[in-house]
């Protein structure tokens, strides 16, 4: 039997993380009878109860030796108010009804990162990037108008995740290595979100079994993908992942529309046609572009 090429592999590794994170809502609507804030801590809690003994398994402490370093340690700790409240307003949107919104943040993420290099790193801007970030605000306006609100959750999605992948990218640790660093420094929040009073803190005595079972396994529904993702990362070239990234947003929009059954008004096709050409131009302008940049999304 012929033996798949690393590229193969790669291309495998990285369809599956976005195919999962795809999936991910499904995941979060489950656990519908959970408040949101709960289910965040219990993302926090049991990734780092998951992630931390693997490391520390292979004997790995690089991560844990970073605290030593106050401008590495506020950099982490940066990262980790971030992730936080990205990863609970996500869960809030999809358990409210508003993956749309949701998904539309990550086709927006790559094209605000591109914004804020031009910002703080001084990076330039290719004439299909400045395209590109026009497209999308076109789009952002069109719904805005359309919907008769500005898309808040889209852009804050959009705005944490690109500022934690611009503080993450002077970062010199694995994927796997600096969540478990982000969610060590989380965990303090995440145990005082379990005491925060959500329909009274005793109906968390009264899931059935599967909850809790499913509440404990958010650690490895959090390090699973990212995982994979990591494995991808180290085969494939940025431009192939660029484009492959938006699988998984596409995903919780058609899932949102065909089984959730969300509120989509026909004329916001339109507001989200010019958002989506905007983030596949942003990709098709990586193309050539050879340096390592952090993707993963932050579901």
């Amino acid at each position: 039997m012929r033996k798949l090429s690393a590229n193969s592999k790669g291309v495998i590794y990285g369809f599956a993380s976005y195919i999962f994170w795809g999936f991910l809502p499904f995941y979060w609507k489950l656990l519908s009878n959970v408040s949101s804030v709960h289910i965040l801590s219990a993302r926090i809690i049991f990734s780092f109860l998951l992630l931390a003994p693997m490391l520390l398994a292979q004997k790995n402490i690089r991560w844990l030796l970073c605290f030593k370093n106050k401008k590495i340690l506020l950099k982490i700790v940066i990262l980790a108010i971030l992730i936080t409240a990205n990863w609970g307003v996500y869960i809030w949107a999809v358990n409210k009804g508003h993956i749309i919104e949701a998904s539309l943040g990550y086709f927006i993420n790559p094209i605000i990162s591109i914004v804020l290099g031009l910002i703080f790193l001084r990076e330039k801007m290719k004439a299909a990037q400045w395209a590109a970030f026009g497209f999308a605000a076109v789009g952002v306006a069109l719904f805005t108008v359309f919907s008769g609100k500005l898309p808040l959750i889209s852009l804050f999605l959009a705005t944490s995740f690109a500022f934690y992948g611009l503080i993450k990218k002077k970062l010199r640790l694995s994927a796997l290595e600096s969540l478990s660093a982000e969610t060590l420094v989380a965990l303090p929040i995440a145990v005082c979100l379990i005491f925060i009073p959500q329909r009274g803190t005793e109906y968390l005595f009264t899931f059935p079994a599967y909850t809790y079972i499913l509440l404990i396994l958010c650690g490895a529904a959090t390090a699973f993908p990212l995982f994979l993702f990591a494995k991808s990362a180290k085969i494939l070239p940025l431009s192939k992942l660029g484009f492959i990234q938006f699988i998984s947003p596409l995903m919780q929009f058609l899932f949102a529309i065909f089984i959730f059954k969300e509120n989509f008004l026909p004329q916001n096709l339109i507001a989200i046609l010019f958002i989506w050409f905007g983030a596949l131009l942003y990709s098709a302008s990586y193309i050539n572009y050879k340096k390592k940049k952090a993707l993963e999304p932050a579901y």
